[in-house]
């Protein structure tokens, strides 16, 4: 299993269910029980998947009385896009590329 901090980020955003609860916790703090309420899946499978986000860096738990509240850390998403940005220059360029050609060709035919 890998361990280098990008691939647990990826690792932890690769289930969808992680996902739902990170865009729940980009409007505000809320509750296990309160990030639970869309789901289907038992209290302790909730607690589970904010294991993985907590250990990914992703939110932040903190315990006041009985409650405990999870917010989200943006940092390691700002991560994880730096990282695809990279990638996204790559396709754009070539997509531009593909594109210039593409015109090239139909300018040619419609002047022959």
């Amino acid at each position: 299993m890998a361990t280098d901090r990008l691939s647990v980020i990826f690792a932890a955003l690769a289930d969808p269910t992680r996902r739902a609860i990170l865009a729940r916790l980009a409007e505000g703090d809320a509750t296990v029980t309160e990030l639970a309420e869309p789901f289907e899946i038992s209290l302790p499978a909730i607690s589970r998947h904010l294991k993985v986000l907590e250990q990914a860096g992703l939110i932040t738990r903190a315990r006041s009385a009985q409650w405990r509240s999870s917010s989200l850390n943006p940092e390691p998403l700002r991560e994880a896009t730096a990282w695809m940005e990279r990638y996204r220059r790559f396709w754009d360029a070539n997509l531009d590329r593909l594109d210039a050609h593409l015109r090239r060709i139909q300018t040619e035919r419609t002047e022959k």
